[in-house]
């Protein structure tokens, strides 16, 4: 059997190698603590497994889901932006239903990318952003990315010829894995630059919704001339405690909107009507939940800073996401010292170098963690070093 030969290229996948690692130690006897997986320790709200539990039983959901997602989800997705960003969205031409955002992020490749084509992608950055292009023959031009520039993808430093047969680009806002957020005149530049070169922006905001600090994550829809070059990712996943399931959209500019949806009708059936009506429930129900998990996670961020002063490690405060990224001791790359922790003190990060080139030098930790185990992880990296 002879698979295809972008196979070769394709690293293995980032968080399945965590859960073999934990799998691997655990199987020796040793008490894993994973702080690696972004996937919430809480249970989904109430509210959002009843509508769930209500939907399931109408039969009208047990049928073959709409394509582009049923009407009713579309046109309350529209409505979350208006309540949320203030951006007008035309659910029919403007909105797409996605099965979770990377399923998004994946297709968008053979909508856009034809062998050889460029994808502009963050230096740190969610990893599908990269493994897209490999699966369909394009190349990837890494835009600098470091704690100088604030982890702002640094895409006016493109060579012109990768610009030549560049035609897609990502950034992510607050960031996967830095944890940083863009002022909005980054986006302007960033709408100017995708014009310029006629360029599909993709801004990935999955995590919106989770902010510290009374810091609120914008829209890059917000902004003008967006609409022309953009569009717009979200996720029920972290939001609403609903990573399993695979529950998003994508919003902006109608001609991407319609070349993704066209790659799905091909490649999927669609989202199963019941957890779209369960998504509903979770953007136009009450939003008092979402308040409260981010009040959680900034508490959790403040423990993990506090705790990674006092054993030398710097990191910053971050303004959203469920993530602390924090810079390593000299001495070790990041994949020796993610090595140390999980053989010294049992404990799981993922190396920063598995985000891309920028991220050496750097570890993420996971706040999806409940208390008690964050503490006894911290304690446990304490003691080792």
């Amino acid at each position: 059997m002879r698979t295809a030969r972008r196979m070769d290229n394709l690293p293995p996948y980032l968080f399945a190698e965590i859960d073999r690692k934990k799998a691997a130690k655990e199987a020796e006897g040793v008490d894993v603590i994973s702080l690696g997986i972004g996937d919430p320790d809480m249970p989904t709200p109430q509210r959002i497994i009843d509508a769930m539990a209500r939907a399931i039983a109408n039969p009208e959901n047990h049928q073959y889901p709409a394509y582009a997602g049923a009407k009713r989800y579309r046109d309350a997705c529209a409505e979350w932006m208006r309540r949320r960003f203030s951006v007008e969205v035309d659910a029919d031409t403007e909105v797409l239903a996605l099965i979770g955002s990377k399923e998004g992020i994946a297709h968008l490749f053979p909508a856009f990318i034809d062998v050889g084509d460029y994808t502009l992608a963050p230096g740190v950055g969610y990893p599908v952003y990269t493994t897209g292009g490999v699966l369909v023959g394009g190349e990837t031009y890494y835009m600098p990315m470091t704690e100088e520039n604030d982890w702002l993808a640094d895409f006016d430093s493109t060579p012109t010829e990768v610009l030549a047969r560049a035609k897609m680009m990502f950034i992510s806002y607050p960031n996967n894995p830095t944890a940083v957020a863009a002022p909005v005149e980054y986006f302007d530049r960033a709408i100017a630059f995708a014009k310029k070169h006629d360029l599909l922006l993709v801004h990935d905001n999955a995590y919106s919704e989770i902010s510290f600090d009374g810091y609120r994550a914008p829209s890059i829809l917000e902004r003008p001339g967006a609409r022309e070059v953009a569009i717009e990712l979200f996720s029920c996943s972290k939001a609403y405690n609903m990573t399993g399931w695979r529950v998003a959209f994508a919003a902006g500019n109608a001609q991407a909107i319609k070349a993704l949806g066209t790659v799905k009708s091909n490649m999927d059936s669609g989202i199963f009507t019941a957890i779209q009506d369960a998504a509903i429930e979770a953007m136009l129900g009450p939003q008092d939940d979402v308040a409260e998990m981010s009040a959680l996670y900034q508490q959790r961020r403040d423990i993990v800073l506090e705790t990674l002063a006092s054993i030398g490690l710097s990191a910053r405060p971050s303004q959203g996401t469920i993530y602390v990224w924090a810079r390593i001791p000299e001495g070790y790359t990041s994949v020796e010292y993610a090595g140390l922790l999980l053989d010294r003190a049992g404990v799981i990060v993922p190396p920063g170098s598995a985000y891309g080139p920028d991220g050496e030098g750097y570890i993420r930790i996971s706040l999806a963690t409940p208390d008690d185990r964050l503490r006894e992880a911290l304690q446990r990296i304490a003691d080792a070093f």
